[in-house]
C-alpha cells in the first residue's frame, strides 16, 4: 500500500490492503484504469465513519465487502464499483441483500413468493365446517386444516382450526 494511504493503525491498514486485493480480483481492474488502493482506502474510511470504531462490527463489515467483491458468482458488483456505477460510500453501507448477485436475488424472491403462497394456502385452504365453535367469538364458521401426528403413535392426531370470523386459531386432539 502506498505510504500516503497509510493510516498508522495496523487494523485499518490491513483492512485497506485486503479491500484493495479484493478489488484487484481477476485483473479486470486494469480495464477501468482505477487506483484500487485509493478506492479501498475510501471504502474503509466510509465504513469507519459509519461505525466509529475498529471493533468486531467494523471488521465484519469489511469482511463482508471483501467476500462480496471476491465472489466469482457476482463479478458484476466488483465491476460496478470499479466503474463508479456504485459509489464508494454506497458499497460501504450496502446490506448483504443489496450486494447479492442478480441470480441470488431472483432465487430469494422465488423462495419468498413460495413461502407467502404456502402461508396463504394454510389460511385459505382446509375444510369449512359448522361443527366446531370458536372459543373467542362463539361463531361456528370455522375451517380445519391439517391433522398431524404431533404426539406418540397411540395418541390421536392433532387438528388445527381457524375461525373464519375473528381469525382465532387453536388446536385440539
Amino acid at each position: 500500500m502506498p505510504p500516503h494511504l497509510s493510516t498508522g493503525e495496523s487494523v485499518r491498514d490491513k483492512c485497506i490492503e485486503m479491500l484493495a486485493a479484493a478489488l484487484r480480483t481477476d485483473n479486470d481492474y486494469k480495464e477501468f484504469g482505477t487506483n484500487c488502493d485509493s478506492m479501498a482506502a475510501e471504502i474503509e474510511d466510509h465504513i469507519l465513519l459509519e461505525i466509529k470504531a475498529t471493533d468486531m462490527k467494523y471488521k465484519n463489515r469489511v469482511r463482508s465487502r471483501i467476500s462480496n467483491l471476491k465472489d466469482p458468482k457476482n463479478p458484476g458488483l466488483r465491476k460496478n464499483v470499479l466503474a463508479g456505477t456504485i459509489a464508494l460510500s454506497r458499497i460501504a453501507s450496502m446490506s448483504a441483500e443489496e450486494m447479492a448477485s442478480d441470480e441470488l436475488k431472483q432465487l430469494r424472491n422465488t423462495l419468498t413468493q413460495e413461502a407467502i403462497r404456502e402461508h396463504q394456502m394454510a389460511k385459505t385452504g382446509g375444510t369449512t365446517t359448522d361443527l366446531l365453535q370458536c372459543g373467542k367469538c362463539k361463531k361456528k364458521n370455522c375451517t380445519y386444516n391439517q391433522q398431524v401426528q404431533t404426539r406418540s403413535a397411540d395418541e390421536p392426531m392433532t387438528t388445527f382450526v381457524l375461525c373464519n370470523e375473528c381469525g382465532n386459531r387453536w388446536k385440539f386432539c
